[in-house]
């Protein structure tokens, strides 16, 4: 079965794709609606030296339908998305359901402590 993956940030790199999944996903682009931008520093040395990058991009619900997020969705097996879990709990992000300007129902990743 396929799943519908919304990046926002280093799952959008082919480099973090590659070493996450073995190839470089194929997707589309899409925005997520109701959500805003925040940053958070990256803790793991190896996440920094792959994604070349000192801090995640993390979101945040606003429910304001002027808040809009521009992004990628990725089709991906269920293997894939287990590997995504994977990649991202290092983070402490946890992965939640969300609607898409689109229409299309996607898995996202936000920070564990936003959700607390």
């Amino acid at each position: 079965m396929k799943e519908n993956l919304f990046s926002y940030g280093t799952l959008q790199s082919e480099a973090v794709q590659l070493n996450t999944f073995g190839t470089i996903l194929e997707g589309h682009p899409d925005v997520l609606i109701g959500y805003k931008l925040t940053l958070l520093k990256i803790k793991d040395e190896a996440v920094i030296a792959l994604s070349e990058m000192t801090h995640h991009k993390n979101i945040m619900y606003t429910g304001s339908r002027s808040g809009e997020i521009s992004g990628m969705v990725f089709i991906i097996t269920e293997n894939e998305l287990k590997q995504a879990d994977k990649y991202e709990e290092a983070s402490d992000y946890k992965r939640i359901r969300v609607e898409l300007k689109s229409g299309k129902t996607a898995w996202v990743f936000i920070a564990d402590n936003i959700l607390k």
